[in-house]
């Protein structure tokens, strides 16, 4: 449930009700800004996830190896959603929004930013993937992505595994021919 906290003279600010727990959120940020928005947050003490992936850039007199964002315009912070983190969140510069409806942040599930560090981690190949919301939900038994759930999905013959973070509607798939599978 969403309520606007008693404390809050401002109704711009929405926090939950119930349990103050820290949890994971998907902040939207400008083009290009993510990395500042993360030096910023740091600072202020707030964790943070931003995946990165190598690129090669070229130009006409050099090639170099740039650390990009895995998803563009996304930072994710694991916060407890109080007015006051909302307010120190919010006003960053690069910051747009918190990712959810209209005023209300919806959380990440642990497991999902955990399924990203863990392929991320396991140095398999991956692409990014059309986001999913239907399909055959699994949970990889055994080998480097033991316990990474997911969508199976079929793909040119080959058995992959679309893992989703569903509140910014991303998703990357990983091949997985040789994995043993349990329906969540």
């Amino acid at each position: 449930m969403i309520e606007l906290h008693e404390s809050c003279t401002d109704p711009r600010y929405i926090c939950t009700s119930g349990p103050t727990e820290a949890q994971w959120y998907a902040i939207h940020t400008r083009s290009q800004h993510e990395k500042a928005v993360v030096s910023q947050l740091r600072r202020q003490g707030i964790t943070t996830f931003l995946p990165l992936v190598s690129e090669i850039h070229r130009w006409s007199d050099r090639r170099k190896t740039v650390e990009m964002p895995l998803f563009s315009c996304y930072v994710f912070v694991q916060v407890q959603l109080m007015p006051e983190t909302w307010a120190k969140v919010s006003q960053l510069n690069g910051v747009l929004r918190f990712v959810g409806m209209g005023r209300e942040a919806v959380p990440i599930p642990e497991s999902q930013i955990e399924s990203v560090r863990a392929l991320l981690s396991s140095k398999l190949p991956y692409a990014n993937y059309p986001f999913l919301k239907i399909g055959q939900r699994v949970r990889i038994r055994g080998g480097a992505l033991d316990g990474i759930e997911g969508i199976l999905i079929a793909r040119n013959g080959n058995h992959t595994l679309v893992i989703s973070v569903e509140p910014i509607q991303r998703s990357l798939a990983v091949r997985v021919d040789d994995y043993n599978f349990q329906a969540v």
